[in-house]
């Protein structure tokens, strides 16, 4: 039996294969599926299940579309009947205990509602070992490496009971799991599907119940605590259920591979739903860009703040230096945004080249805005711990997720200088101040990381 974990940076997602005796399962499989294939050929292995652990809400699933380039069987939840989000897809209903077979591996699903109604963890018992120890628990969103999952997916008026029915998950219905099984779960450090995971990827259950400090709360407590201390809420969510519900369609090959010329580009930016989506690093952004375009650098962070940024039914030209950009047309998909009508050729150079006009955002350093104009707007748009540990005097904070719906508290006689931690969000945040507003907004280089090193003050 083995176990082959894939890493999704950014979105912090974990999906798994399991393989025996030449076949092999995958649970929560991501939209872009080509890796999982690579590596079933290059192991020689046949695919015969795909597994949820629940109607996913962070990135798009890969289990329709892996389910028709395969074959496999698609096993999910039987526990989405008459819920908000129920599976509209043809698939296997898995209720508690039944169970895959994969070789001589067996994976028992255990319904363990608390993250979403219909979530399943799987249970992993391997028969060359033992037909009744189990080795392995799948627990995908509902049980993490220091921490658990979120329960307020669906909302407030659901919440309440999901916390509570997280504790019984917790404490109930993982009984009849031992402590020497090691945990696998959907995610860690970085996802907003949970507070304070660990930055360890497993983790064994005798540990968690030991360590785990959730695990030492009374119920009352417990619910408090978590309810206390979710993270914000990304808009794209409901979005993404809907989605998966539905399941996402194949994306291979990937949209975005397209060249436009500058001209091109410049008829396209006519049109009110074309974005035009700048991956660059603020500072090449700060110095020309496109008027209007957002900026959204390329890297981990693109999937998190495209989907919660863009509208998914625009169409998106992307921006950068060099040419087609594959892995930043994955990110994107990874959260629905498919509608990717291509890239600039030759970058911001050739737009330059040709003559067409442009924008700068000004970028101050943290000397030039310590020193600055007291009639200056400072926006911090950080998180609400980040703005916690200390900002810059008179500055106000909304968080960058909800600029697009606060945008009225932004006064608009004064110039607006934005802030987040290193630079990244603030070029976000000029920029659809830009684009919305039609204001001229500066950022702050380096952030408060930069304005903490130079020992700059901090308000209270």
């Amino acid at each position: 039996m083995d176990i082959e974990r894939f890493e999704i940076p950014g979105l912090a997602q974990y999906a798994y294969i399991i393989s025996s005796e030449g076949k092999a399962a995958i649970i929560d499989p991501i939209r872009d599926t080509d890796p999982y294939i690579r590596y079933l050929e290059h192991k020689d292995l046949k695919l015969v299940a795909i597994l949820e652990t629940h109607i996913h809400a962070d990135f798009a699933a890969g289990s329709k579309a892996l389910a028709e380039a395969t074959g496999a069987e698609l096993a999910l939840s039987a526990y989405d009947e008459g819920e908000h989000y129920g599976y509209a897809i043809p698939h296997r209903s898995l209720r508690n205990g039944e169970s895959v077979v994969v070789g001589k591996v067996r994976l028992e699903a255990l319904h363990t509602p608390g993250h979403t109604p219909e979530h399943l963890s799987f249970v992993l018992f391997d028969n060359k070992r033992s037909n009744t120890e189990p080795v392995a628990l799948f627990s995908g969103d509902f049980l993490f490496v220091g921490s658990v999952g979120r329960p307020d997916l669906l909302g407030e008026e659901a919440k309440l009971g999901l916390a509570h029915e997280l504790y019984q998950s917790l404490h109930r219905r993982l009984d009849g799991v031992p402590d020497s099984v090691q945990v696998y779960p959907g995610h860690g450090a970085g996802s907003l599907c949970g507070a304070g995971m660990s930055e360890r990827a497993e983790s064994t259950l005798g540990y968690e119940r030991r360590m785990n400090p959730l695990f030492e709360l009374d119920e009352q407590a417990f619910v408090a605590e978590i309810l206390r201390s979710v993270p914000p809420m990304p808009s794209y969510y409901p979005r993404m259920k809907e989605l998966n519900a539905h399941g996402a369609v194949a994306v291979e090959p990937l949209p975005g591979a397209k060249s436009l010329s500058p001209r091109q580009v410049e008829e396209l930016q006519k049109e009110e739903d074309v974005v035009v989506l700048d991956l660059r690093r603020p500072e090449a952004f700060g110095g020309a860009h496109i008027p209007g375009a957002i900026s959204i650098g390329a890297g981990q962070n693109l999937s998190l703040w495209a989907g919660w940024l863009l509208d998914a039914e625009s169409r998106i030209v992307l921006v950068n230096d060099h040419g087609n950009d594959e892995e930043s047309d994955r990110a994107l998909v990874r959260v629905g945004l498919d509608n990717i009508v291509g890239y600039l050729a030759g970058g911001m150079a050739a737009w330059i080249d040709a003559g067409l006009n442009f924008e700068r955002t000004t970028q101050l350093s943290t000397e030039e805005v310590q020193r600055g104009e007291e009639d200056v707007f400072v926006l911090d748009v950080r998180s609400d711990a980040e703005w916690a540990t200390g900002h810059i005097a008179g500055a106000t904070h909304v968080m960058l997720g909800d600029l697009p719906g606060r945008l009225e508290e932004i006064p608009e006689q004064q110039s607006v200088l934005t802030v987040c931690g290193s630079g990244y969000r603030s070029s976000i945040a000029a920029s659809l101040l830009a684009r919305t507003t039609g204001r001229e907004v500066m950022s702050m280089a380096g952030g408060m990381s930069a304005w903490n090193k130079r020992g700059r003050p901090l308000g209270v």
